[in-house]
């Protein structure tokens, strides 16, 4: 007969979620100057939460606006740092998920928190904004929210990307917002179609920060942008560097001074971009055409590294502290001072971004992690994966770039 399985909901949960809330709240609030509104409606109701994610505490303003304690799936990385791992699943029981794979078993244990009564929460981007706006999100969130049959609560959080891009070191002076937009029963999603229904979930989860007018505060406004961007826009493929408030590239030196209001300033010439946003969707746009032909054998990019072994939900395993990583047209290579690992794309599971810029290579079970220090680029690793496989399957110039 087998064992059966140990329940998820505790008590202590409560406990500490009533314990911590109040110090915690006070916590955002100098931190992040957010204003957490409390659910409205029905506020001790049992809920499935879905929300845009902007920064690396978006969970902690979620459970403050409800008064039971909500259950949020999280990536595998949080469950690999030892006692730290341990405590706060001990607190507060996050569900483990491993990222840009198809995870079975965090979609079970989401369904026994269901139906053991308690709230599950989950941003459908997967990843957080690097650019002002919310992420691409998948149309089967909406057989997963049906799946539950409960009511759903959509939260939206704004100004994040002002006080905390997810590219920066920095939080900025300014002032963020969360709440929940909106409240959908069984019953009214029931009667939508599934797009009807992903419309829904877009439209209220939906936010760009372009359209913010607010003015967000930092010395070192632009410093680490050059983990989300590296197409020139004069230049093409590229790498930048910046300090305080001014990002240029290396190569021909064009440069720009980020500004309070989150607009791009030309540096002795015109910028062709005013946002992030928009010289983000030129970068996207830059990769879709980019022509692999070139780099079968010439590596596109690479960087020094350290390089891990992720054992699920345990630890992080050190291969090498001083590799390096390559991404050439159909593959990774990570040169260590012992073996020459060769990933290529069409025997991956996937990859991801974690973090500010971390990034993981899944291959069978086994997880891969590459660390390239503060400075580290990880987008582009993921963007020329997905090329390369949209190539393959003849959508190259409209598909997904893994964000």
């Amino acid at each position: 007969m087998s064992k059966p399985k140990k329940q998820w909901i505790q008590k202590r949960h409560m406990f500490f979620r009533r314990l911590i809330g109040p110090p915690l709240h006070l916590y955002c609030k100098l931190k992040y100057h957010i204003k957490i509104e409390k659910i409205k409606e029905n506020p001790k109701g049992q809920y499935v939460v879905l929300f845009n994610h902007q920064t690396a505490f978006d969970q902690f303003f979620v459970s403050l606006s409800f008064h039971r304690p909500v259950y949020f799936i999280a990536s595998e990385d949080l469950f690999s740092k030892g006692w730290v791992s341990r405590l706060i699943s001990w607190i507060a029981a996050p569900i483990p998920f491993c990222k840009s794979t198809s995870d079975a078993s965090a979609i079970m244990t989401c369904m026994r928190i269901a139906k053991a009564g308690g709230s599950v929460g989950l941003s459908p981007e997967g990843n957080r904004t690097y650019s002002g706006t919310t992420e691409h999100m998948k149309p089967s969130i909406v057989k997963l929210v049906r799946s539950f049959k409960l009511p759903l609560a959509l939260y939206r959080i704004e100004g994040g990307y002002g006080v905390q891009p997810r590219w920066s070191h920095t939080l900025r002076r300014g002032k963020m917002r969360s709440y929940v937009s909106r409240v959908v029963t069984p019953e009214e999603y029931n009667a939508m179609s599934d797009d009807e229904l992903f419309l829904l979930i877009q439209k209220e989860l939906y936010v760009d920060e372009r359209k913010d007018l607010a003015l967000f505060y930092s010395k070192k406004s632009a410093e680490y942008l050059e983990r989300a961007m590296y197409v020139c826009p004069r230049c093409g493929l590229s790498a930048f560097e910046t300090k305080n408030d001014i990002i240029s590239c290396k190569r021909c030196h064009l440069s720009a001074r980020y500004l309070p209001n989150k607009q791009l300033q030309g540096i002795d010439e015109p910028f062709p971009f005013t946002y992030v946003k928009d010289w983000y969707e030129a970068q996207n746009d830059f990769v879709r055409h980019l022509d692999l032909a070139p780099y079968q054998d010439q590596p596109i990019y690479e960087d020094p590294i350290v390089f891990y072994e992720n054992i699920y939900c345990k630890r992080k395993e050190l291969i090498d502290k001083k590799a390096t990583l390559r991404v050439y047209a159909d593959r990774f290579e990570i040169k260590t001072e012992t073996q020459n690992f060769v990933f290529r794309f069409s025997e991956l599971v996937g990859t991801t971004v974690l973090g500010k810029n971390k990034f993981n290579i899944y291959r069978d079970a086994r997880i891969y992690q590459v660390d390239g220090g503060e400075r580290f680029n990880a987008v582009k690793y993921l963007n020329l994966y997905h090329h390369a496989l949209n190539c393959q399957n003849g959508t190259a110039e409209v598909g997904f770039l893994g964000l």
